[in-house]
């Protein structure tokens, strides 16, 4: 958070460049589009200041960093959706091996960019024609129990053909502790994550890490094994205390439709202190579908409900929310690489 005492200095210093620069590529992604021009984005000092905004600005280009478009029965109905929401973007995350295998399949076969050169940029995809899919490969701590070996032997797989890269592989994950559940024995679960840390350091990879109820030996494992140099806390649930945690070591935080959730005042907070270019924006779809379309199946197309709601608790109007998300995705993921 940006009141941590090793990083509040440097954020105070850049933020205010980091949000002309952000400010700017939604004035040129306004202006480079066909559909009618929304109002310029205002950065306001005081969110209980601002005019509601609307979910469906025309110039917000969205990414929703975390989605389970294998979990869909029809993927290429779900992205066409998202599409019609100005999505730009999704990353498809994998559980185990036979997910991860059809993430990567999805990837290849619904991406309108299939190239593996380097992602659009923000201004370049004004009008979410196309939308990237990426995918990553991982073993869920619920089924640690089953072994590694699938998920390594499907890395060396990718790795020996075209190339993770070629295959649209962005991330190791989502991996990490969960002790709510159990599902899987903890020394197993201690085992795997660190296996998996070992993946994303070896091959270069993000890392997607769930973590719920098991803080201090998910930052101890990192801590040992190594911080991989982009490392992303999916859904994040924890209070300021593990967030200055997480932003102490590099990591970025990625926030769900959680932040909806009447009885998630503790992590509201963390959203209004994070800094920006620490954020991620999510749906974890078909779960944990935001407020007010609870009770429904959640979809990619509600990243703009999860983005519209930092947004809200931030004091930053809708394009620049969809900047953020983009931007901070190509550094998260190593896109624009």
């Amino acid at each position: 958070m940006d009141d941590s005492s090793d990083r509040t200095g440097q954020v105070e210093q850049q933020e205010g460049s980091w949000l002309r620069r952000r400010r700017g590529t939604a004035r040129r992604a306004q202006r480079e589009t066909s559909a009618p021009a929304g109002p310029e984005p205002v950065v306001e000092a005081s969110p209980s200041s601002r005019s509601p905004v609307s979910p469906s600005q025309p110039t917000a280009i969205w990414t929703d960093s975390h989605c389970h478009l294998q979990d869909e029965p029809d993927p290429a109905a779900t992205l066409a959706l998202a599409r019609a929401a100005r999505v730009g973007r999704v990353v498809c995350v994998g559980t185990d091996a036979a997910s991860s295998r059809r993430a990567v399949i999805l990837a290849s076969e619904l991406s309108g960019n299939q190239a593996p050169a380097p992602s659009m940029g923000y201004a370049q995809a004004p009008g979410a024609r196309d939308i990237e899919v990426w995918a990553t490969v991982g073993l869920h701590p619920h089924d640690a129990r089953a072994g590694l070996s699938s998920v390594i032997e499907l890395l060396d797989e990718l790795s020996a053909g075209e190339g993770l890269r070629r295959s649209r592989v962005v991330a190791i994950g989502e991996c990490g502790l969960d002790y709510h559940y159990d599902n899987s024995p903890r020394d197993v679960q201690r085992d795997v994550f660190a296996a998996q840390v070992g993946l994303a350091n070896r091959h270069n990879l993000a890392l997607v890490i769930h973590t719920r109820e098991a803080w201090d030996d998910t930052l101890s494992i990192l801590e040992h094994e190594g911080v991989p140099e982009r490392t992303i806390f999916h859904c994040f649930t924890g209070g300021e205390q593990e967030a200055r945690r997480c932003l102490r070591i590099g990591g970025l935080l990625s926030f769900s439709g959680i932040v909806t959730f009447a009885n998630a005042v503790e992590l509201r907070q963390v959203v209004t202190h994070c800094p920006l270019d620490c954020l991620l924006i999510e749906t974890d779809s078909p779960f944990l579908t935001p407020v007010p379309h609870r009770g429904r199946r959640n979809s990619p197309s509600n990243v703009t409900v999860v983005g519209n709601a930092v947004g809200l608790l931030k004091g930053f109007e809708p394009e620049v929310l969809a900047a953020v998300s983009w931007m901070n995705a190509e550094k998260a993921f190593g896109l624009g690489v």
